[in-house]
């Protein structure tokens, strides 16, 4: 049977950290209370090689170049709320206001326990979730951000 003392000593904390308190700061923006964050990945392009002389006759495979998914911020619609608008509204050809953005899992003390950063964010689509005459959830919108990197700290 396994040791599960090894896999607890790698941190302090017994439990993973829940996913549902956590806070999205933009730079000269704000905090943005949002009730979903999805897409903080990384992946790299996969370069395959093989010389023609060479006696194995497989290719050799080695990291290229790395990519950055979007990440989509959800939130609900609020009367006086515009940050998000005004923002992608600064968007012109080939210049926005770029911002970092800084996604933290927080503790029950309000605390960062967990941060992840993007470089160089900007805002590439904003929606509106429809109307519903007959439905009983809040208005929604969805910020999908581009970036240049994300962080982990």
């Amino acid at each position: 049977m396994a040791d599960n003392g090894a896999a607890q000593s790698a941190s302090k904390q017994a439990w993973p950290l829940p996913s549902f308190y956590f806070k999205v700061t933009v730079s000269n923006v704000g905090d943005i209370s949002c009730s979903e964050v999805s897409g903080l990945e990384t992946e790299y392009d996969m370069i395959e090689y093989r010389a023609g002389d060479s006696p194995v006759f497989t290719k050799q495979k080695m990291p290229g170049m790395k990519k950055n998914s979007d990440v989509t911020l959800k939130k609900g619609v609020f009367k006086d709320d515009k940050a998000m608008w005004d923002w992608i509204n600064k968007v012109k050809l080939n210049t926005i206001q770029r911002e970092t953005v800084t996604i933290s899992l927080l503790d029950e003390a309000n605390k960062p326990m967990k941060t992840w950063e993007l470089t160089n964010a900007w805002p590439k689509k904003i929606t509106v979730e429809g109307f519903k005459a007959d439905s009983n959830t809040p208005s929604m919108e969805t910020l999908i951000l581009a970036h240049e990197g994300v962080t982990v700290k």
